[in-house]
């Protein structure tokens, strides 16, 4: 079956499964991306063409897309292939156009297991998990003022990333709109307002000035009171701490030529002792289910 076969019968999958609602996007296309559609592809790389800037993945299946096979897919970054080598286990977005052209790509690809020893991944993320040891990042919040996240110890904190020009309604506004429900809820309860708090960091820091940080913040808080922000800090880093939090926390970031910036998504809950908890990457966790979380780490 050749890959116009292949695709035509993946979209047939996709249109029969709409009666369920298919897979939410967990990673979000920049603003001239936005009639994508994105899935979560894991699978091993067969073949990498500069040439025709395609990397060709044995995957398994894509729930609500297509059942597992091996075709070759046009890359988003060329750049990457020269860090694909055959027997590469990755991950990736897989980006599938709404339009009628049915065009796919792949992004945010991330080599998780390599073939042989002897090459390195550029940058080599981490994904989170229950254990880990958060390092003290160090900001500047939204007041100007220098915080670091070990100053939070003793309290549960939680942590997403964000850029406040993100022009995606799904990604960046809703995350904030979430923690904004959270930060109500948690306001309502004053045993687990004093055992945890909320910060947004910004991944544009350069655009993302303090003042602009409080600005943004304070129409999702609902005030600009002196102690609007006492709960919830929006904080923006260094280059090279950006750089570090970004593979700490498996943050994929790509800056566009239309100043927008390609990002995943990735929230994550600190514990008291400055431990990670939960890790929700994505953006289909609910505030139901985070602050059931919070309740139960606090209690």
């Amino acid at each position: 079956m050749n890959r116009a076969a292949i695709l035509a019968a993946a979209l047939a999958v996709a249109v029969l499964a709409g009666c369920h609602s298919g897979p939410k996007p967990d990673a979000p296309a920049s603003a001239a991306s936005s009639n994508y559609k994105t899935y979560k592809l894991r699978g091993k790389v067969i073949s990498a063409n500069t040439a025709t800037s395609e990397v060709t993945v044995a995957h398994g299946a894509i729930p609500g897309f297509m059942d597992a096979m091996t075709m070759p897919y046009k890359v988003k970054d060329p750049n990457i292939l020269s860090e694909l080598h055959p027997g590469d286990t990755i991950t990736a977005d897989l980006l599938v156009s709404q339009r009628d052209d049915a065009d796919i790509l792949l992004d945010h690809i991330v080599v998780v297991a390599q073939a042989k020893p002897d090459y390195h991944p550029t940058s080599v993320y981490h994904v989170p998990e229950p254990g880990d040891q958060v390092p003290d990042f160090r900001l500047v919040n939204q007041d100007g003022r220098a915080i670091h996240l070990g100053q939070f110890r003793g309290r549960r904190l939680l942590l997403t990333f964000i850029y406040t020009r993100c022009p995606q309604p799904n990604f960046c506004p809703l995350i904030t709109r979430n923690f904004a429900n959270l930060n109500r809820r948690i306001a309502a309860d004053p045993a687990l307002s004093a055992k945890t708090h909320l910060l947004s960091v910004t991944f544009d820091p350069e655009n993302d000035t303090p003042a602009r940080l409080r600005a943004f913040g304070a129409q999702y808080i609902g005030s600009d009171a002196k102690d609007a922000f006492t709960h919830w800090d929006f904080a923006a880093p260094d280059k090279d701490t950006l750089g570090k939090m970004a593979l700490f926390f498996d943050l994929g970031i790509t800056p566009e030529a239309d100043q927008t910036i390609t990002h995943t998504l990735s929230t994550a809950l600190i514990g008291s002792d400055g431990k990670v908890l939960h890790y929700y990457p994505g953006n289909d966790w609910t505030v139901d289910q985070v602050f059931t979380d919070l309740k139960r780490s606090a209690a």
